[in-house]
């Protein structure tokens, strides 16, 4: 039996087992996808020393996504340009392969709602899915603005810096931290929900639950919302085409 799984450190929110096990029954496929938590940095090094092997292919998330670079052996082009890796492919030799798929799944999911209006962006967050994220928005030619609880440089910015003019320039916004993801689902992002228009187009890459407060919230004040379930699909086909290529 073929061996997958999902490294991070809290997964209790993910669907991705769900998914795989249910791809595999329909297309009667001998393998298993398991759920790997690990608590720290140094638990993920020592998983990649010891137990990697046991396993054809992996997906990475929260927060492990930027620091696991460190124990790829070949990382692809895409993934080196974006700095964060969420799949990877163990070879029979040994090799291990570092991808990103959540640029494709984050390309496909936004395909059918861009629109004129869309062509500057804010993404609220800065680690590994973020520059996933800001690596489609630029490769499509928008300006994209960051949030950060610690902004640094010229195109990053804090939370209460998000003004009415603001929103008003940047017409799609993106959350690409873990903020209203289950269990926690009752936090909320502190933006300006009422400068959000019909013409804003609102993206939480959360799935679990299938609306978050902020997007609740930002469709009250009348913008198009979509969730990540689309993303996690669309990614998730993607590395089963990398780790059987």
């Amino acid at each position: 039996m073929m061996k997958y799984g999902l490294l991070g450190k809290h997964l209790s929110h993910s669907f991705s087992q769900r998914f795989f096990e249910s791809y595999f029954k329909e297309h009667k496929i001998d393998a298993s996808y398991e759920l790997i938590e690990l608590s720290s940095p140094d638990a993920l090094k020592d998983f990649m020393h010891g137990s990697v092997a046991q396993y054809q292919g992996l997906n990475v998330t929260i927060p492990f996504k930027e620091y696991i670079l460190e124990f790829i052996d070949e990382v692809s082009s895409e993934a080196q340009i974006i700095g964060a890796i969420n799949t990877i492919k163990v070879g029979s030799n040994g090799k291990i392969c570092g991808y990103n798929t959540d640029a494709y799944g984050f390309h496909q999911s936004i395909k059918p709602f861009l629109d004129f209006n869309h062509h500057r962006a804010i993404i609220l967050g800065t680690g590994g899915a973020s520059k996933a994220v800001a690596f489609v928005l630029e490769k499509l030619g928008l300006d994209v603005f960051f949030i950060s609880r610690n902004p640094v440089g010229s195109k990053q910015f804090s939370y209460s810096e998000i003004n009415a003019q603001m929103l008003s320039t940047c017409k799609l916004v993106i959350n690409c931290t873990p903020v209203g993801m289950f269990p926690n689902s009752d936090n909320l992002i502190d933006i300006p929900y009422a400068f959000l228009t019909k013409k804003h187009l609102i993206i939480d890459l959360i799935y679990n639950p299938s609306e978050t407060l902020f997007l609740k919230k930002s469709r009250e004040s009348g913008a198009i919302v979509l969730n990540g379930d689309s993303m996690l699909h669309q990614q998730a086909l993607k590395s089963w085409e990398l780790w059987n290529q």
